[in-house]
């Protein structure tokens, strides 16, 4: 394959990975990639590279790690590099003087069929919300978040009992093939843009997918069990759903859930209460049934079945709500 295009690919994390993997399988030319500054991790805080850089260092490509995409030397370094097209996913919002730069624009891989879900969380506000359907979307960027004009998108079921993380890792996938196609119709001059407000019947049935934080990960028990499941499997296994246990010493100890069996009827405890064998089963009571653990994780531990978790920790559940 020739010289053009030349692409300069912005990512950070794993999804960003498979994209630009199945580019340089086809032979398309990174002429350097962008992502976040390394940062320290673990006990000895050594500096960890990004899932994309270390893409990147394996097929020797350029790696850029701008502080700050507004820092005019930084605009001086891309405008140097001399792209045609700029490819984004999983990352920062950039300011126009960067994305507005390459001829043949810049465009996002964004992991729903937008016009819904625009926001940071597409994946885990889709299951949240018991959607059996998403996708993935590529889109030309402009001004404001997830909003510019459509390039092309690509429909995934989502199963009944599927977690975000195995979403996630299905759209990556998905999601790689469609950005592929999307240079191949842009170099080939034949890139569809629709625009999203065409889309849009009634604005008020816009679904969002803003940022989840800690808080937002707390289970309400006082919910149906329906709601329950799809919110825990929604936060699975990152950020993670919580509940708080308040033990009956005055202690308090957090608790992570990701898998779990709701089951609808007569509720034979209140919300937020245990029950368990202490060997083979814990459910807690929801407001029209019960849920059955299945997968956990007690802060400062390792994730569990529920079997192992009780022969280690079952002793806590005695006099135990979930609040």
């Amino acid at each position: 394959m020739s010289g053009f295009p030349r692409i300069i690919f912005f990512g950070t994390p794993d999804f960003a990975v498979a994209s630009l993997e199945r580019l340089l399988a086809a032979g398309f030319q990174v002429v350097a990639v962008v992502t976040a500054p390394d940062k320290p991790a673990g006990r000895g805080l050594l500096e960890k590279i990004s899932p994309v850089k270390a893409c990147a260092l394996q097929h020797g490509i350029p790696v850029l790690q701008p502080l700050n995409l507004k820092d005019p030397r930084f605009h001086v370094q891309l405008r140097s590099l001399n792209p045609d097209l700029q490819i984004v996913i999983a990352f920062r919002m950039m300011p126009r003087q960067v994305w507005a730069l390459p001829p043949l624009g810049t465009f996002n891989l964004h992991a729903s069929l937008l016009p819904q879900y625009r926001g940071a969380a597409p994946i885990n506000h889709a299951i949240i919300n018991g959607e059996r359907e998403t996708g993935v979307t590529t889109f030309f960027l402009n001004e404001h978040i997830d909003t510019g004009k459509i390039i092309l998108t690509e429909k995934v079921a989502i199963g009944p009992e599927e977690t975000a993380g195995e979403l996630h890792d299905r759209l990556m996938k998905t999601g790689a093939g469609v950005v592929l196609k999307t240079v191949e119709q842009i170099v080939s001059g034949n890139a569809g843009e629709i625009l999203q407000e065409s889309l849009i019947a009634d604005p008020a049935s816009l679904k969002a997918a803003p940022r989840i934080f800690r808080e937002d990960c707390r289970i309400d028990w006082n919910r149906d069990v329906g709601t329950i499941h799809n919110f825990i499997r929604g936060l699975s296994p990152h950020p993670g759903a919580f509940t708080t246990l308040d033990i009956a010493s005055g202690e308090k100890q957090i608790l992570k859930i990701f898998r779990v069996v709701p089951e609808p009827m007569d509720p034979p405890c209140s919300p937020g209460e245990f029950l368990t064998d202490g060997k083979s089963f814990l459910n807690v009571g929801a407001k029209n049934g019960i849920i059955h653990l299945a997968e956990l994780q007690l802060q400062g531990r390792k994730v569990m079945n529920t079997g192992d978790f009780l022969r280690g920790f079952g002793r806590i559940f005695h006099e135990t709500r979930g609040i």
